[in-house]
């Protein structure tokens, strides 16, 4: 690409940085939880309304889509994605931008994703001439719950007027340092789906067995044949996937036995027709127990985010961007599977996606990991992914 653009891009995001640092700051210190963005997103529009770029507000609730149009002759669209909420996570750090929302924390970075397009936004808007089509700028509810603001927002059909040809998004990752980016073409992050179960039926006496049903016995049962079946057809499938049991609870005492408990988890996997035939498999488990041991088993199955899988000719496109821009040995290629999971998979959906990730570690120096209390990034990660996305944008719009 444009050596000269190259030059002018650094310039303009050098000229912002102290700026979407203060953005990032703001979002960190009051974050909200999924679909109660209210605040977040009338900041969000109080900056496009004074940057003077067009948007569209209210879009599944506190959904906030903005529009940048280039002055070339172009048809593409390209939309970008940020996550606006916070997490349940009592912060313990101890900065000054350090969350002021008791039990509230932008602890999966998205305060960062948010200032980073805001920073694309104010580039891009002053940069129209050299690029046409239209920049999508999507600010996106309730990513961190189901069934995932993206879902919704695609939902209300406000992602087709105009419809993007491509969609991207970028996530800060503290495992990298930052100045790195890190993509993975094809699939990438699992399907996830949430299970409860209740275990219902006959409580009483601990001392009198025989006049209960075991709540608690039948429980236990029912994760062990859950998982062990799970293996089995993994085995089976040659499948990676995970069945996670994270909630087990009964109320009942020493010598008492509840008249139920209450069974929560996640099942994750890579292949869609396998995650068809394990959520089968988890039905038939609940009846069989129901019908030997006696007792009910209420079964809710949420169905969670699909499989994200990022296109591949765009992918290896956009590493060969991301080199040319930082350097070969600032980009990374990820070969493993994550079994964590991220609704931006429902663009996948829409059209062609890229979701790569922008290197939040400070280097020689230990990173709390995402979605835990001590979570912080180091900020000059932000001017990485501004320039990157930047980059991408201006060769997605300029090409077929």
């Amino acid at each position: 690409m444009n050596k000269g653009l190259k030059e002018i891009l650094s310039e303009k995001t050098a000229l912002i940085e102290d700026e979407v640092i203060n953005l990032r700051r703001h979002f960190h210190r009051y974050p909200e939880l999924s679909y109660e963005e209210r605040n977040t997103s009338e900041y969000i529009c109080n900056y496009l309304k004074n940057n003077e770029i067009a948007f569209r507000r209210g879009i599944a609730g506190t959904g906030v889509i903005g529009r940048i149009d280039g002055d070339l002759p172009s048809g593409r669209v390209a939309g970008i994605r940020a996550e606006m909420d916070a997490l349940p996570v009592q912060e313990i750090n101890d900065k000054e931008y350090v969350s002021v929302n008791p039990g509230k924390m932008h602890a999966c970075g998205h305060d960062a994703h948010m200032a980073m397009l805001l920073g694309v936004a104010r580039i891009m808007n002053g940069m129209k001439e050299y690029f046409g089509g239209t920049i999508l700028l999507v600010f996106q509810p309730g990513e961190e719950k189901s069934p995932g603001g993206a879902k919704l927002m695609i939902g209300t059909g406000e992602l087709y007027n105009p419809k993007p040809d491509i969609m991207l998004a970028h996530h800060v990752m503290p495992d990298l340092e930052t100045g790195m980016t890190g993509y993975k073409p094809g699939k990438y992050m699992a399907s996830c789906d949430e299970i409860y179960m209740t275990v219902k039926g006959k409580g009483g006496h601990a001392a009198l067995p025989a006049l209960t049903t075991d709540q608690i016995y039948i429980a236990s049962q029912l994760v062990v044949r859950l998982k062990d079946t799970f293996i089995e057809l993994q085995k089976l499938h040659n499948v990676p996937g995970v069945l996670g049991i994270g909630k087990i609870s009964g109320e009942g005492a020493t010598n008492v036995i509840p008249e139920k408990v209450e069974i929560a988890g996640t099942l994750r996997t890579f292949d869609e027709g396998f995650r068809s035939t394990a959520i089968s498999m988890v039905k038939q488990t609940c009846m069989a127990v129901e019908k030997e041991f006696e007792v009910k088993v209420d079964l809710r199955i949420a169905e969670g985010y699909p499989v994200l899988v990022n296109d591949e000719r765009l992918t290896m496109k956009a590493i060969e961007l991301s080199r040319e821009l930082l350097g070969s040995k600032n980009v990374h290629i990820y070969t493993d599977l994550r079994m964590s999971s991220d609704d931006f998979s429902f663009y996948s959906e829409l059209c062609p996606t890229i979701y790569f990730r922008v290197g939040s570690g400070s280097p020689g120096k230990p990173a709390a990991k995402l979605h835990t209390p001590a979570f912080d990034i180091d900020e000059k990660c932000l001017k990485t992914g501004i320039l990157n996305m930047c980059w991408l944008l201006f060769d997605f719009l300029s090409n077929d």
